[in-house]
């Protein structure tokens, strides 16, 4: 009898098998290591402090903290840090108000009036909670009120208080004509929840999404509760860390009162991969572009989007959403047909996820990115600070020609310089750089906007115009521009 062939080939197949798993194996070893030694320069360079999670084909790929929860106690970030969401926390309520609309208690399409029977009649009949859910509604946001951050921020309200006091205003535009990101809307629907349910909206979140998917370390945050692992926030100027300042967390509310971890978040995206909490059928509306804005286009507590990487031309659709609020910034960025998941938390405000995601998701897909820079603004600041703001401004032209790699020249970094004398009072100074970066980039908009708003401070009203006249002559979308330029002519 002849040797059969059958067991060299099924040795020679498992070889083969063997060597693509290690492959694999090496491959995701390599983007692990790059996104640490990504997120390592951010750090280093002062640009990040917080938490950050990658999953990779619904696998955790790296998860790792940088910089300090607290710095006062040289207390480090790691993944369980609990960390305030913002409006991330939005999506949670709209998953909420499907799950209640699945149920038959509330409609897609029923009226905020009927709804509140309290909220003001003439406006509320107009406006539904589509509306609400998809900033359409017209309704002014609370957050843009002037004397919100000085006089209403530190107070605590309950909710139908503050629904009309400050969610009640005249509309803006006629509902569903445009989009206009909008808190009060989100603030409203928290109230809906509560009314329909009958119980507070932290115990909704909790019965109905934490509790179910073992979501431990996600809740309501309460300035007043101990909280163990819990990031303190802080702002971040050139000359270096502040505490933020301080906001009642009735107020964020449903908007953005939430915490959480980035492990608790890779759970919640898991989740959304299923029916657990909702029918697939209404799932579908969570994600589906309603309305569409530049950009991108937004469904029920979620932009939806599409990322093009470089190398190969692809466009790669991305269900994502951002958050802010005093002392913390923050991303979940969901890559649908891949199940691929960026989660960034950061405890110090201004940090630029935004980019750091972009970056990430091209490692990812093995294409090229840009490495961090260092900013510009905080070399020349500490050039200025040492030898005053004539060496500051000849190490600039000098940097300019040299030209490192490794910092950021974009004209935004002179304009942060500028705006950070302004803000100590050295309006001659601010001038100063303001028309350094002018010379520099002569074509930036933004650039004469800022002149214009430093000679508005001197008092120097008829250069503060024609700069800028300058800025809307470059981009004639400017409506800061616009409205400063103006009252300015009013004035004079």
């Amino acid at each position: 009898m002849k040797n059969r062939p059958y067991p060299v080939m099924r040795h020679a197949l498992l070889a083969i098998l063997s060597l693509f798993s290690f492959a694999s194996l090496v491959t995701a070893q390599d983007k692990a290591g790059e996104i640490k030694s990504l997120m390592k320069l951010y750090a280093d360079n002062g640009q990040f402090s917080g938490a950050v999670l990658v999953a990779e084909k619904g696998k955790i790929l790296y998860k790792e903290g940088f910089g300090l929860a607290n710095i006062e106690w040289n207390i480090a970030n790691k993944p369980d840090t609990k960390f305030r969401l913002g409006s991330i926390t939005k999506q949670f309520t709209s998953m909420l108000i499907l799950q209640l609309v699945e149920e038959g208690k509330i409609s897609l399409e029923g009226r905020l009036s009927d709804a509140l029977p309290y909220y003001r009649e003439d406006t509320g009949k107009k406006v539904t909670i589509h509306h609400l859910l998809t900033h359409t509604s017209g309704i002014p946001s609370y957050t843009n009120l002037p004397n919100f951050g000085r006089e209403i921020s530190r107070n605590p309200y309950p909710v139908e208080e503050f629904v009309k006091k400050c969610c009640s205003g005249d509309l803006e535009f006629e509902p569903g004509a445009t989009f206009r990101y909008n808190n009060s809307g989100y603030f409203l629907l928290g109230a809906v929840i509560e009314k329909t349910t009958g119980k507070p909206y932290e115990k909704a979140l909790e019965e109905r999404i934490f509790k179910p998917l073992g979501m431990k370390n996600s809740g309501y945050d309460h300035h007043a509760a101990i909280m163990p692992g819990r990031a303190t926030g802080y702002d971040q100027s050139l000359e270096g860390y502040t505490n933020a300042p301080y906001l009642d967390m009735s107020l964020p509310y449903a908007a953005g009162s939430l915490y959480s971890t980035v492990e608790d978040l890779f759970i919640w995206d898991q989740a959304l991969y299923t029916d657990r909490l909702l029918s697939a059928k209404m799932k579908e509306l969570l994600f589906k572009a309603h309305v569409q804005n530049p950009g991108s286009a937004y469904g029920y507590g979620w932009a939806v989007a599409r990322k093009k990487l470089p190398r190969s031309k692809r466009e790669i659709p991305v269900i994502t959403h951002g958050g802010g609020i005093n002392g913390f910034v923050t991303l979940i960025e969901r890559h649908v047909d891949d199940r691929h998941l960026i989660v960034l938390l950061s405890n110090t405000a201004g940090a630029n996820l935004g980019e750091m995601s972009t970056s990430i998701g091209r490692i990812l897909y093995g294409e090229p990115y840009d490495p961090p820079k260092r900013s510009l603004a905080r070399t020349l600041y500490k050039t200025m600070h040492d030898k005053g703001l004539e060496a500051a401004i000849s190490q600039y032209r000098e940097l300019r020609k040299t030209g490192p790699r490794d910092l950021d020249f974009r004209p935004a970094e002179l304009n942060r310089l500028g705006y950070a004398l302004l803000q100590a009072g050295r309006t001659e100074d601010a001038i100063n750089v303001f028309q350094l970066n002018i010379e520099a980039y002569p074509e930036d908009s933004n650039g004469y906007d800022s002149l214009g708003e430093a000679y508005a401070a001197k008092g120097e009203k008829a250069l503060a115009i024609k700069n800028y006249a300058k800025s809307l002559e470059l981009d004639p979308t400017n409506a800061n521009a616009v409205e400063r330029m103006s009252q300015l002519i009013k004035e004079e």
